[in-house]
């Protein structure tokens, strides 16, 4: 079946409405603002972002960055080393931290989440190639990767113009309504779990975004990235998480993203910052922290160690990924068990 997409519901009109924002995201698990955020300052973080990018070799060299000109055979994703060497070179800015946390975005989501809001201290960028399709991020629930509680939103923007080609987020609306955690499983792209559905491809919706629209969904929301079909052009986002301040958050989301692959800590982050008032603000907020569950991941793993047996190649470049970052790992060792007999 073709899928056919549908475009998304924008509530701009209920901006000052806080009962009906409300309604809306509990009936269909979404919100879509055009221009909630300032495209004048989204457009200084890009230029940002992506000089700090065409500086570690991903985009063509001599090409305007604001362009996002890629350079394909440097193509890599989350889980590569190289992705991570590039990405916290991008991490560190405090232009991409701070973007969280204007006014207009907190504002939005308190009047979401109806009570004053957390942002959660990982903050997250999205960087995809084009011509990678496969390792588009697949149909998920972000609860499975950020836990804590059900009731935490994720706010989606592009840093740049997203037309459909590029691969923006297309969602299922009232998925959520499940009001429960669906079976994942492996799968490559970003988080590296899949969640399958039955829902008809005519049910996705997405849009072509422009700079400064914003995508706000609950945790359970099934949601996907498209792929960036495009020739050369890096599509890059900002991907942040909030939550009702006194709800409780998982462990992990108080620390870096990605740094247990190189152990990046918030002193390497801030060290070049120009302000202080940012730094380690969660401290100062009265959240219980709960430990992560591991058992999401752990699944997927023992997925991937499964399909590479049957000769699945995705499962074989994701662990070959793991071998990769660290051979001394237990999961890279029970990896390099697994991977003699895939390529026999």
């Amino acid at each position: 079946m073709e899928t056919q997409l549908q475009e998304l519901r924008v509530s701009n009109d209920a901006m000052n409405d806080s009962g009906e924002l409300r309604r809306r995201i509990l009936d269909e698990g979404y919100l879509f603002f055009k221009k909630l955020q300032s495209p004048d300052k989204l457009a200084n973080l890009r230029r940002e972002m992506l000089t700090v990018i065409q500086q570690g070799g991903w985009l063509v060299a001599g090409t305007d960055p604001m362009d996002g000109i890629a350079d394909i055979s440097r193509q890599c994703t989350e889980g590569d080393v190289e992705y991570t060497d590039v990405y916290h070179e991008v991490y560190k800015l405090e232009s991409f931290h701070r973007s969280a946390h204007e006014p207009e975005v907190l504002d939005m989501m308190a009047k979401v989440i109806g009570k004053p809001v957390l942002p959660h201290p990982q903050k997250i960028a999205r960087i995809w190639f084009p011509k990678y399709t496969a390792h588009t991020t697949p149909v998920h629930q972000d609860f499975v990767h950020f836990q804590g509680n059900f009731e935490t939103y994720t706010c989606w923007a592009p840093v740049g113009d997203c037309p459909i080609e590029l691969g923006g987020l297309a969602v299922l609306p009232g998925s959520h309504k499940v009001n429960k955690v669906l079976d994942h499983h492996f799968s490559l792209g970003a988080g590296s779990l899949c969640v399958d559905t039955n829902e008809p491809e005519s049910e996705w919706y997405t849009t072509n975004y422009e700079l400064g629209d914003s995508l706000i969904f609950h945790a359970l929301t099934i949601h996907k990235a498209l792929p960036n079909l495009t020739e050369d052009r890096l599509r890059v986002s900002l991907d942040n998480r909030y939550q009702a301040i006194g709800d409780q958050i998982a462990e992990h989301m108080l620390a870096p993203h990605l740094n247990l692959f190189n152990q990046l800590s918030w002193e390497d982050v801030y060290r070049d910052w120009d302000s202080d008032d940012l730094k380690y603000y969660w401290k100062d907020v009265n959240t219980p922290v709960v430990p992560k569950d591991f058992s999401y991941s752990n699944k997927g793993f023992e997925g991937a160690l499964s399909l590479a047996r049957d000769g699945d190649e995705r499962a074989y470049l994701y662990l070959n990924r793991i071998i990769k970052r660290d051979s001394t790992t237990e999961m890279a060792k029970a990896a390099m068990e697994v991977l003699p007999a895939f390529e026999a």
